[in-house]
């Protein structure tokens, strides 16, 4: 089953794929970042953050988007997906960050844009 991820307004902005490297796409249908145990990275290798209990946290440990449940506003509904565009081949991965103390607040940067920073084209 496919999870909706939202910002901290509770707009829908990405979901989680139901395939075997947790693919993260945008509503579009674009492929930008992908799950590794408890590790986000963008499609271009670079490592965004972490996805932990449900939230999604940047490298300097503040969130940046959350799962239904874990998202402190009401949530929208979510706009119906796009079809899905062929996936990029995946660059090498860097090495993780050090996972610095995660914060209760969030990130002045929207999550769309956080997800987009590492998106290939």
């Amino acid at each position: 089953m496919e999870i909706t991820i939202f910002d901290g307004r509770g707009r829908p902005v990405a979901y989680i794929a139901d395939d075997s490297e947790n693919s993260i796409y945008l509503w579009s249908g674009h492929a930008v970042a992908y799950i590794v145990n408890e590790n986000v990275y963008g499609w271009n290798g670079h490592h965004l953050g972490w996805f932990i209990d449900g939230i999604i946290y940047n490298i300097h440990g503040h969130k940046v988007g959350s799962i239904q449940e874990k998202c402190p506003s009401a949530t929208y509904a979510a706009p119906a997906k796009y079809a899905k565009y062929a996936k990029y081949a995946k660059y090498a991965r860097y090495a993780a960050y050090a996972r610095p103390a995660l914060s209760l607040s969030y990130s002045d940067e929207s999550l769309e844009d956080f997800l987009k920073q590492v998106q290939v084209q």
